[in-house]
């Protein structure tokens, strides 16, 4: 999944959800469940997320949505390697770039 989101350090929740496609009670609840996700909160409890928690809510809606692990199932997978499943994931996030960009020329060949 490609998310568009401009270049900036902390992300509301709002803007996360809106480039993920879901609700904002999804993000939240993501977060109850992934430890991995930690946004920081301001002083009014806003939820800011940074690139990391995006990449980090990026394996997990790969995982979940795409997948169709169950949650309990994309915890273990990220608990047992977390390191390969990011490396999978970015992997896979290059090639469908390139994938695009590939499919892009041939059309403008054509």
């Amino acid at each position: 999944m490609n998310i568009d989101l401009p270049e900036k350090r902390y992300y509301k929740i709002g803007e996360v959800a809106k480039a993920f496609g879901v609700n904002t009670s999804h993000i939240r609840f993501w977060e109850k469940e992934f430890e991995i996700l930690k946004p920081k909160k301001n002083n009014k409890g806003n939820r800011l997320f940074t690139q990391e928690d995006v990449k980090n809510l990026q394996i997990i809606y790969h995982l979940v949505k795409e997948k169709g692990f169950t949650l309990e199932g994309a915890k273990a997978k990220m608990k047992i390697n977390k390191k390969a499943v990011k490396d999978n994931f970015s992997m896979i996030a290059r090639l469908e770039r390139i994938k695009a960009e590939l499919i892009k020329i041939k059309k403008e060949i054509s």
